[in-house]
């Protein structure tokens, strides 16, 4: 068993300054103040009566934004690509974006023909949140709009949201493959997040399957929620385990207690299998299951981005930390943020997983998407003075605890394996 000691998280500084281009999906929050749904029986608007609401927050949102946004605030040197249209929405976009840095505006591109994206962002207290949305220039994106001026320089190629992104789903997955291999090319560590698909929109027609099958084999870094996931590879399953589920909504952490290690487990190996090196998958508030290639040449194939042995035929489970919610929008994509920041910095699985966790607990603790992130000393800081974790429902057999860490370790996890 190895020295629990070297897996302590710890701030390590990277070679160079490393550079994260964040690519795809973005809009404007409006979030409305909801006190309480429970009153309603979880309903917001029934026929016939008002709904008494408080006011609204405006924020922007979607990967651009709120991975964007937080790898900014954990210091990373941060270019940001969306599309937004000419119009009012737009340029609070850009009003928004400017506030926090002047050059975070430099990347986004003006479409006078499409709307800007919006999403009008339902969360109240005990209630996991909803969404009324508008794809607007979102769906006009296409793999032309990332230049080679974008990609030159990059460390890591970010890209998010594939399914709220007509040109970018339509085609079966050949439009992202291509714009993947373009940043490969260029130089980069490649990264991908999904988002939530709709069953009822063209999106949810697509062959999710084969399209990853199309693109995995050119993301380095493959970062999706459990629940997205498991509709994408399995939608009998995703149906069948809902059914069965007596959750009123079969998010990621219920699926995860629901389907346990098992199904973490399945669902990252066919993801390695299809090409990734890394598979994060986000379980809500029960935290990150985290698997890696066992192939040495596979972790070397990254660019200018260099991931040590260390990451090498890993198994881990990091619990999320114990906070007070007050809202849960964007807390994957910064969870997500806390983990490429953190291997942007060069530190190990445990370090990287703690600080995914750290990057997400910290966001829910406000009710936009990125305003809670903190700075990256004050997020390792809170960590070092000890930091709770939430309990975890999910069942680890055979699994072992890190007292050092808080995390789970397989028993096939490389360091830990006997």
């Amino acid at each position: 068993m190895p020295d629990p000691t070297r897996f302590a998280p710890q701030v390590s500084s990277p070679t160079a300054s490393p550079i994260a281009v964040v690519v795809g999906h973005i809009c404007l929050d409006i979030i409305p103040a909801i006190d309480s749904l429970a009153r309603q029986g979880g309903q917001l608007v029934l026929p016939g009566k008002r709904t008494d609401i408080g006011p609204a927050a405006l924020a922007t949102g979607g990967v651009v934004s709120n991975t964007g946004l937080a790898l900014h605030r954990l210091g990373i040197q941060t270019r940001l690509l969306g599309k937004i249209g000419d119009d009012l929405f737009g340029r609070t976009i850009l009003d928004i974006l400017h506030q926090r840095d002047p050059g975070l505006t430099a990347g986004m591109i003006v479409d006078p023909t499409s709307p800007t994206s919006y999403t009008i962002v339902i969360s109240a207290p005990g209630f996991d949140r909803g969404f009324l949305h508008c794809a607007g220039a979102n769906d006009t994106f296409h793999a032309a709009d990332v230049t080679d001026e974008h990609l030159a320089g990059a460390t890591l190629f970010h890209f998010g949201y594939p399914p709220t992104m007509r040109r970018i789903y339509a085609d079966g997955g050949q439009e992202l493959a291509n714009l993947m291999q373009r940043a490969k090319q260029a130089g980069a560590a490649t990264s991908l997040d999904t988002s939530h698909v709709d069953a009822d929109a063209p999106a949810g027609r697509v062959d999710w399957r084969s399209y990853l099958q199309h693109v995995l084999p050119h993301v380095d870094f493959f970062l999706p929620s459990l629940d997205e996931i498991c509709y994408m590879l399995e939608p009998g399953r995703f149906a069948t385990m809902r059914a069965e589920s007596e959750a009123v909504h079969t998010g990621a952490e219920n699926l995860a207690v629901q389907g346990g290690v098992s199904l973490l487990r399945d669902l990252a190996s066919q993801l390695l299998q299809m090409g990734a090196a890394l598979v994060a998958l986000k379980l809500g508030d029960q935290g990150i299951y985290l698997r890696t290639t066992s192939d040495p040449t596979r972790l070397s194939q990254m660019g200018k981005m260099r991931l040590s042995t260390e990451w090498l035929d890993r198994e881990l489970l990091a619990p999320a930390f114990q906070v007070e919610v007050v809202g849960t929008t964007g807390a994957g994509d910064c969870a997500v943020a806390g983990l490429l920041g953190a291997m942007l910095r060069g530190l190990n699985p445990e370090a990287a997983l703690t600080a995914a966790v750290g990057a997400g607990a910290s966001n829910v603790e406000v009710v936009d998407a990125t305003s809670g992130v903190p700075t990256w000393e004050e997020l390792h800081s809170r960590i070092e003075r000890g930091w709770s974790r939430r309990p975890l429902r999910i069942s680890l057999p055979d699994w072992q605890m890190d007292a050092t860490t808080g995390l789970w370790h397989s028993v096939t996890d490389r360091p830990w394996a006997t």
